[in-house]
């Protein structure tokens, strides 16, 4: 087997099994108490955003502090942006309509956060391709052991993913598929990495920063104002706890990675 066949082979295997242990979780379990679970996706997306893929991009050689804030700044704006134009095409169609959904299961609006995450999700993907191949065309046995860190610190994310997705009123099936597209950018980035190494190394750190980018909006302008909207006490605690364990949840992976 050729390197670069041993790369397509091994970043869709990547993309894909992070994404079918995440459903094992989020389309099992979570998606019967996906209210609760919001809260728990907060933890993870801005454990992972904060704690992982924006440190990895500072810490590369060569990269630019101002630009990269910059980046995420952008990022934040061209995701507010998209939610915007999201918003003006269903301008006529408006929440307590009649329908009795919560906030996001809005039968025109729902789908919006779900949409960008997929957006971040792939981006993200897409670096973890270009890892693979960049391990791989060093050493075989390297590229192995990286792909399996990667999965394994992709499978917290990817669970946040899916609670997201269904809290935006996809389907289980839905979004268990996009997922699995969105994973498979992984082979994307592994291919273009074979060909243009260098020109994909230069590119990692403001990608990843834009894949946070889309990890924090969605925390904070979506999901966080629907844990508001129950504000009892008892509620607040479960919601405090929850996010915790999203954000202990990264940070042991992490360790272990």
């Amino acid at each position: 087997m050729t390197v670069l066949e041993s790369i397509v082979l091994i970043t869709a295997l990547a993309g894909i099994t992070s994404v079918l242990i995440a459903a094992t979780f989020s389309v099992g379990l979570l998606s019967k108490m996906v209210n609760n679970m919001v809260s728990l996706s907060v933890g993870i997306l801005l454990a992972t955003a904060l704690l992982h893929s924006l440190p990895e991009a500072f810490s590369m050689p060569g990269t630019s502090p101002q630009l990269l804030f910059a980046t995420l700044l952008a990022g934040l704006l061209g995701f507010f942006l998209l939610e915007k134009i999201a918003l003006l095409r269903h301008d006529h169609h408006h929440e307590g309509d009649g329908h009795h959904h919560h906030h996001g299961h809005d039968a025109e609006n729902a789908g919006r956060s779900g949409w960008m995450i997929l957006v971040g999700d792939g981006i993200h993907n897409f670096v973890d391709g270009i890892l693979i191949a960049a391990a791989f065309m060093a050493d075989f046995q390297v590229g192995i052991f990286t792909a399996i860190a990667i999965i394994a610190h992709e499978i917290p994310q990817e669970i946040g993913d899916f609670i997201v997705l269904l809290n935006a009123g996809f389907s289980r099936t839905r979004a268990l598929l996009y997922n699995l597209i969105s994973g498979l950018s992984a082979v994307v980035g592994g291919v273009l990495a074979y060909f243009f190494l260098e020109r994909a190394h230069a590119a990692m750190p403001y990608l990843l920063v834009i894949a946070s980018s889309s990890f924090i909006y969605i925390a904070v302008s979506d999901l966080i104002p629907q844990m508001h909207r129950r504000p009892h006490w008892a509620e607040s605690l479960r919601q405090t706890i929850l996010i915790a364990c999203g954000v202990g949840f990264v940070i042991l992976l992490s360790l272990l990675h």
